[in-house]
């Protein structure tokens, strides 16, 4: 049976060395340099796709195959997987690359350059643990009834605002507490507000806290909580949402229905909506351009593929990249936790320490 582990799927930041003439060595993250791109495995090793593999409702603990054959649920609640893409207070634009095999999560790059994010003041990057709900897509060619526009071709995003912070590549359970519509240069983008079931913060919203299946479980239930019990965090989050594009001299982005958050039975509606969306997509049931829906676990997709074929996609990428351009390289490591990493990295244009612009991994005994 596959199994999958809903832990950090890595843990590696890259530093370049004092010393002349050295080259990039690995350390751990809360040092120097944030991870930029991750690929995706399973717990016995097998390389998946964060985008279409993960399931999107969270498995119960006697339930730990993929796809999910039923639903974890707090009373009569449902939790979703949320993939963690970029971690809070950080900047680096970090997300699903829908059009890569095997979709890794990587940083953005845009005219030859790393992506980040501004710091909107007073805060500083990302102001929430931002990520991603895995087999939903937002579809470019279907219009929102609701909106009037269409869909802004990724799965739908993500804004998990416990107390922790998470990092890349991480699998939280949330519950959803509602949505944002936000309208982004013509398309709809919607922002699911969700809660770690596991988070420390959530237990304490109300002072109560009742216990399931070994985890403390949020009493934080819909959008009007989150104004109570976390006053002035939905107000910072329209105006980061608003802002966000200004420095880079773009207009400030708008909402559907005067930026009101709807309800969580409203969200989970849109993201049932987006589901299905990604199921046609995955059954070649509609065009999905240029995404690339390569997966190892999703039945009768004709789109999947062997663990073997997905192992050599991770190889090709890296030889593919590490020939792309004289200041790239790649190579291996070996660790207790780590068996082989493929690194790809290229010197800042402005003169900058070099950065890592892409990651493979292969974690055991986790």
């Amino acid at each position: 049976m596959q199994q999958f582990l809903p832990v950090a799927l890595c843990s590696i930041a890259w530093h370049q060395r004092e010393e002349p003439g050295s080259t990039f060595v690995a350390t751990p993250r809360t040092q120097q340099r944030e991870h930029l791109s991750l690929g995706t495995e399973t717990a016995d090793g097998k390389y998946i796709s964060p985008f279409h593999d993960i399931p999107l409702f969270a498995a119960s603990k006697e339930d730990k195959e993929i796809p999910a054959k039923r639903s974890k649920t707090t009373g009569s609640e449902v939790l979703f997987n949320m993939v963690v893409e970029v971690p809070r207070w950080t900047n680096a634009k970090m997300e699903i690359a829908t059009e890569e095999p095997l979709n890794p999560i990587k940083q953005d790059i845009k005219k030859g350059k790393l992506r980040y994010v501004a710091n909107i003041f007073p805060h500083k990057g990302y102001i929430w643990n931002y990520g991603a709900l895995p087999q939903t897509w937002e579809d470019p060619n279907h219009r929102d009834n609701i909106t009037g526009c269409c869909g802004d071709n990724d799965p739908i995003d993500v804004c998990e605002i416990g107390s922790k912070v998470r990092s890349s590549g991480e699998i939280v359970q949330v519950k959803v507490l509602g949505v944002l519509a936000l309208i982004d240069e013509g398309e709809t983008d919607w922002k699911i507000i969700a809660i770690s079931v596991d988070d420390p913060e959530a237990h304490k919203i109300h002072g109560k806290y009742f216990y399931l299946n070994a985890s403390y479980v949020s009493n934080l239930h819909n959008i009007d909580d989150v104004k109570k019990h976390k006053p002035g965090y939905l107000e910072a989050t329209v105006d980061w949402f608003q802002l966000y594009k200004v420095p880079d001299d773009k207009p400030k982005n708008h909402f559907a229905f005067n930026g009101e958050f709807k309800d969580k039975d409203f969200a989970v509606e849109i993201i049932k909506s987006t589901h299905e969306h990604w199921k046609a997509l995955l059954h070649k049931k509609t065009d999905g351009g240029t995404i690339n829906c390569s997966n190892v676990l999703v039945s009768g997709s004709p789109f999947c593929c062997t663990e073997e074929d997905a192992r050599s996609i991770v190889q090709s990428v890296g030889r593919k990249k590490a020939s792309k351009c004289s200041d790239e390289r790649s190579f291996g490591i070996l660790s207790k936790k780590v068996s082989v990493a493929l690194c790809m990295w290229k010197g800042n244009p402005a003169g900058e320490k070099s950065q890592a612009i892409t990651i493979f991994c292969i974690y055991e005994n986790l």
